[in-house]
């Protein structure tokens, strides 16, 4: 179970980052460094984090025209990256060039081929902000699946969407497609600007691979005792 859970390192505290990262490796590998961290860490921090015992989400959900998303992309694999996101929105020749650059980079460098997420509907948007900002025709949960079937086509690994839209992009997608799942709250954390959440035991219940949860462990008195409370609700279900 602990390979299902990624903690979002979402701070800019460089000797932060070097004890929580110390802290939970042992029962935590994965790591998602978003803007705020990557502002400060840089790719460089990527090696110390991979002998250190880490896996790296890289959480920059990568958004521009194909060829700009593909250097990115490509430059994201060569450093050795584990997981690399970007908007399912961009559309699919976007996606495309983006998992063709990452395989030839793959080949090229002789590093592991990273999992290619498409970000499809950020958990912060429910269905009435998602009706009343964007004026789509579909309902939220079919933007999702549409989104996620799109991702598939354009050969990326997996999504990442809301855990009210596991079931559905599993349907559609099938076992194999990799969905990871944030706006995650334990009962005992708050919910903060999250809207479609749910928690770490009714996540798992639902399908998902991995769980993404940022500050009820970054920002509790105690992250690994914090952490080591997921998992255990994440192995109740």
């Amino acid at each position: 179970m602990r390979e299902g859970l990624i903690v979002a390192l979402d701070t800019d505290d460089i000797e932060y980052i070097d004890w929580l990262s110390g802290t939970l490796v042992d029962i935590v590998p994965w790591i998602k460094i978003g803007f705020q961290a990557f502002s400060t860490l840089e790719t460089e921090a990527f090696p110390w984090f991979r002998e250190r015992g880490h896996k790296i989400f890289i959480d920059l959900k990568f958004h521009d025209i194909p060829n700009t998303v593909a250097r990115d992309v490509g430059t994201m694999t060569k450093n050795g990256v584990h997981m690399i996101n970007m908007h399912a929105a961009g559309g699919l020749e976007m996606m495309q060039a983006a998992r063709e650059s990452a395989e030839k980079v793959a080949a090229e460098k002789d590093v592991p081929m990273p999992i290619l997420l498409g970000v499809t509907v950020l958990t912060s948007i429910d269905e009435n902000s998602f009706q009343q900002d964007f004026g789509s025709e579909r309902q939220l949960t079919k933007q999702v699946v549409y989104l996620a079937q799109l991702a598939q086509e354009a050969g990326l690994g997996g999504v990442v969407a809301s855990p009210l839209e596991i079931e559905a992009v599993r349907k559609a997608c099938g076992d194999d497609f990799v969905i990871v799942t944030p706006g995650i709250r334990p009962t005992w954390a708050s919910r903060g600007d999250q809207r479609r959440i749910t928690t770490p035991a009714e996540a798992i219940r639902r399908g998902t691979d991995y769980i993404v949860v940022g500050r009820p462990i970054i920002e509790a008195g105690n992250p690994l005792a914090a952490a080591e409370m997921i998992l255990e609700e994440m192995r109740g279900a």
